[in-house]
């Protein structure tokens, strides 16, 4: 059947418009209509920063989210990575709208059938298990289903530049492993000693010192009241901030990107030789043009789908929360395959802006809208970065994240997660660290926190809920270790 299907014109031409919808698990974002069919490809949350760790200064790291709303209990399957997509962290070290560096992750998933002798003596059948698993999941002979990724490093337009091979420092390849989510405590006595044997020391071409990759489930950081915003902001909107872990998402898991790279291989200083530190940066996700369900699928699930085409973009993220709360309902799936230097298309939703005059109309009385049109503060923080932070020289406006990391780190144990609003440069929204609270900052920007006159520009708004810091490792990867499926009785 695969062959039949592979070979047919038609079933390829007929795929370009019916593309899979996937598996069923929900996205924490779903923030355009067609993302929610393809959550494995669903990019939730970037974070970009200026390495915090003791002695890493020098480094800058990146994390990029995937696939949220994790329960932890979620088995059997649990929340393996799409073999047939590619994962990709974009950088922007010339201001130009334009990836000058992409880090590119393709997965690939191995089936090793793992079989008991199932019947009488003397007339047993080797029968298939339906498990993961089926005993102490850190011995690789207790496993049904594992997955390794690639990393490429491509200088240069994403689809047509040069191409090179990151690679594994500990065994001289270019393949890693990806840890098996936290099935439970059954299955791992001590999951975070297993997914630390998964951070990887790596060679970067064109880059003379290692930096570190890891690839795998984590606690989810993002803080944020889901319910109550999304129900036309259900909440007091300048209540008291609570400390409660992540509200909504405090318990569910979350499949991170995390790579560490000195900073000297991703500026514009070293790699262009036009001293300017900042860098932009963005991730994506992207699918064949083509997918066709096999109704016969060979075993292992390898043949579900029959993939073809080029690759095409269906998930993009940058800043948080635009394609959320900024951009307007009919164009959210044309964000999600759309490149920053194409982004004067959407500028209207910055420069006018409907978020404010919604929580006005929301809370009269409570909430008052900016009227400086064009809003030219937002147009700093969303499209070009704040001058004299983050601000690359000769910016061309684009919605990404922009980190500056000549700017010197706030240690962890006082780092302010309001950032910059506070006084505190090393965060939101130069860059994004995992304790900053970019739901409260981006309330309050968009009411006018950076104006000088507008009636609400002092107003502490706020969703009701922060993250508990003490949650965070202070080492990479720095998202918390998952939450386990079950715990020992």
């Amino acid at each position: 059947m695969n062959a039949i299907i592979k070979r047919s014109a038609l079933a390829i031409a007929v795929a370009g418009a019916c593309l899979s919808a996937g598996l069923s698990q929900a996205s924490s974002h779903r923030e355009a209509p067609f993302i929610t069919e393809m959550p494995k490809v669903d990019g939730t949350d970037f974070y970009m920063f200026r390495s915090y760790e003791a002695n890493r200064a020098d480094y800058v790291t990146l994390i990029a989210n995937y696939l949220p709303l994790q329960d932890a209990y979620g088995g059997p399957n649990y929340f393996d990575l799409d073999d047939d997509a590619i994962y990709e962290i974009h950088i922007d070290n010339s201001g130009n709208a334009q990836e000058d560096l992409t880090f590119r992750f393709q997965f690939s998933t191995t089936l090793n059938d793992i079989q008991l002798d199932v019947g009488p003596v003397g007339d047993t059948k080797k029968v298939s298990v339906p498990l993961k698993n089926i005993g102490d999941a850190t011995d690789v002979a207790n496993v049904q289903v594992s997955q390794e990724y690639t990393v490429s490093v491509i200088r240069g337009d994403r689809r047509t530049g040069t191409v090179e091979a990151v690679t594994n420092v500990s065994t001289g390849t270019g393949s890693f492993e990806k840890p098996l989510d936290n099935i439970g405590e059954k299955s791992f006595a001590n999951y975070e000693t297993y997914a630390n044997e998964h951070i990887f020391p790596i060679a970067i071409p064109g880059c003379g010192t290692n930096g570190q990759v890891f690839v795998g489930q984590r606690k989810e950081a993002f803080a944020v009241n889901l319910g109550e915003i999304f129900d036309l902001v259900n909440t007091n909107p300048l209540g008291a901030r609570t400390a409660e872990g992540a509200g909504d998402l405090a318990d569910k898991n979350v499949t991170s990107f995390a790579l560490e790279v000195p900073t000297e291989c991703l500026t514009g200083t070293a790699v262009t030789g036009k001293g300017d530190p900042v860098i932009g940066a963005w991730t994506t996700a992207s699918v064949r043009q083509a997918r066709v369900i096999n109704p016969e699928p060979t075993a292992g699930g390898k043949g579900a789908t029959v993939e073809g085409g080029a690759w095409t973009q269906v998930s993009r993220l940058g800043m948080p929360l635009v394609n959320e709360v900024v951009i307007g309902l009919k164009d959210k799936d044309l964000f999600n395959t759309s490149e920053p230097m194409n982004d004067t298309q959407f500028a209207t939703y910055v420069t006018n802006p409907t978020l404010p005059e919604l929580l006005e109309i929301l809370f009269k009385g409570t909430a008052v809208a900016p009227n400086n049109f064009p809003r030219t503060d937002l147009v700093s923080v969303f499209l070009t970065g704040v001058k004299d932070v983050n601000m690359p020289v000769g910016v061309q406006g684009s919605e990404m994240l922009r980190l500056n990391p000549a700017i010197a780190v706030t240690p962890a144990a006082t780092q302010n997660d309001l950032g910059v609003l506070v006084g505190d440069n090393a965060g939101f929204p130069n860059g994004r660290r995992p304790v900053d609270d970019v739901v409260d900052s981006a309330l309050r920007v968009v009411m006018g926190a950076l104006t000088t006159d507008a009636p609400n520009k002092d107003a502490a708004f706020t969703d009701g809920v922060q993250l508990d810091a003490s949650e965070l490792q202070v080492v990479f990867p720095y998202l918390a270790t998952p939450l386990a499926g079950s715990t020992n009785l």
